[in-house]
C-alpha cells in the first residue's frame, strides 16, 4: 500500500506540472499510455497490475474530469492499442468503435480499470488527442495530434517506470514568407 501511495504522488505531482505547461482545453483528449509492470518495477507486459492500473486511471479520470478534460486510455500491443473511451467521445468525434473487452493480458490493468471506472467504456481502434502520459515506454505518439511536443516535469518515473508528457501544436506549415502569430 505503502508503493501505491509513493505512485499516486509521483502521478500527481507529475500531472499538475504537466497541466501548468500543456494549456489544454476544455473539451480536450488526455491519453494514458501505461505499464502497470514496469510502475512495479518489472518488464512491460509481463507482469500487470489491477491495483496499480486503477489507481492510476481514477486518479487521472478525477482530475481531468475537474478540468473538462476527456481520458483516453490505450490498451496494449494484443489489442493493437486501441483505446478505451466514454461512448459519447467516441460518437461526438466519430471515432469508429471496434468490438474487443480489455483483458489483464491483452491490453491491460490500465484499459482494464478504465473499462470498469468509465460510465459508457468502448473501444475504438484510433484517436487524435491534444496530449498525454506514457508511463512505461507504451508509445502513445500514434493517438497525438501531430505536432508532438514533449513536457518537462521533474516526475521522470512513476515507481520503476520511465514518463514521457506530451502536447500537440498546430503545425507550422508554409515557406519562408509564412508568419505564424
Amino acid at each position: 500500500m505503502d508503493n501505491l501511495n509513493s505512485y499516486q504522488k509521483q502521478l500527481v505531482q507529475g500531472l499538475d506540472e504537466y497541466l501548468l505547461q500543456a494549456e489544454l482545453e476544455i473539451g480536450d483528449i488526455f491519453v494514458l499510455g501505461c505499464s502497470s509492470s514496469e510502475v512495479s518495477g518489472g518488464v512491460i507486459g509481463k507482469n500487470s497490475n489491477l491495483e496499480i492500473g486503477e489507481m492510476i486511471v481514477s486518479t487521472l479520470k478525477d482530475k481531468l474530469a475537474k478540468k473538462g478534460i476527456h481520458l483516453a486510455v490505450q490498451g496494449c500491443e494484443h489489442i493493437n492499442r486501441s483505446l478505451v473511451v466514454e461512448k459519447e467521445i467516441a460518437k461526438h468525434h466519430q471515432f469508429e468503435i471496434v468490438s474487443v473487452v480489455p483483458a489483464l493480458h491483452a491490453g491491460g490493468a490500465a484499459a482494464v480499470a478504465a473499462f470498469q471506472f468509465f460510465q459508457n467504456p468502448v473501444v475504438v481502434e484510433k484517436i487524435t488527442a491534444q496530449g498525454g502520459i506514457d508511463i512505461g515506454d507504451t508509445s502513445i505518439g500514434m493517438h497525438i495530434q501531430h505536432v508532438q511536443v514533449p513536457v518537462r516535469t521533474s516526475i521522470k518515473e512513476i515507481g520503476g517506470a520511465h514518463t514521457t508528457y506530451l502536447r500537440s501544436r498546430p503545425k507550422l506549415i508554409g515557406g519562408i514568407r509564412a508568419v505564424y502569430n
